[in-house]
């Protein structure tokens, strides 16, 4: 199984209390929820406050999380934390990496996203690696400005048609290297324990508890 860990050092504690999730997806919000169950803060979703989402204009994951996170922080008030992931592709040069969620268009119709990915890599020719990566950062923001980030890397393989209705995004399509079932497949708390969304909780929770 490959994974890798990287990130800053905290040096901000988290307190018991509210924090934001500065995200709209579903999906996401409810396995950040999951993670951070256990370390008595009150997660609340951007949505549920009716925060906008702001335009990710980052060139890189960090980056991107640091905005959104930057942004929760400052409208809401209390300490937010971000969140910016993708799949990036061997073959297609590590797309669509940051742009992994518009890959599936206005609606993040991530079914057409995964048919866009396999068209992709069809057009590189018959002997295409499908190696591929999940990335995830995590960005901690406080309403006085002080940023925290944190960054996990998982590496499998895409398999075709996707399988399993677990999950989101395009977790239907990867597998983990070492195992057989793809992210859409597994358990929810088993993807929890080894995502690259756990891989950078770790480091959270390490650093911020």
């Amino acid at each position: 199984m490959s994974l890798e860990v990287l990130g800053a050092q905290a040096v901000r504690k988290l307190r018991p209390g509210k924090l934001v999730i500065a995200s709209h997806n579903i999906g996401k919000v409810r396995e950040i929820r999951a993670l951070l169950g256990p370390y008595g803060v009150e997660p609340v979703s951007a949505a549920e406050l009716d925060l906008p989402e702001p335009e990710e204009t980052g060139t890189t994951f960090v980056a991107n999380a640091e905005l959104k996170a930057r942004a929760a922080a400052d409208l809401s008030g209390l300490p937010a934390l971000a969140d910016d992931s993708g799949l990036c592709v061997e073959a297609l040069g590590g797309d669509p990496g940051i742009l992994s969620a518009r890959w599936g268009g206005p609606e993040k119709d991530f079914d057409e996203a995964m048919r866009l990915v396999e068209r992709a890599i069809a057009a590189t020719g018959p002997d295409a690696s499908r190696d591929a990566h999940f990335v995830c950062a995590l960005a901690l923001a406080w309403p006085d400005g002080h940023v925290e980030w944190f960054e996990g890397r998982v590496d499998g393989t895409l398999v075709n048609p996707p399988r399993g209705q677990r999950g989101f995004g395009y977790d239907p399509m990867f597998v983990l290297n070492g195992m057989t079932e793809t992210f859409g497949e597994i358990d929810p708390d088993h993807k929890h324990a080894v995502s690259h969304r756990a891989l950078a909780f770790e480091q959270l929770v390490a650093a911020a508890f």
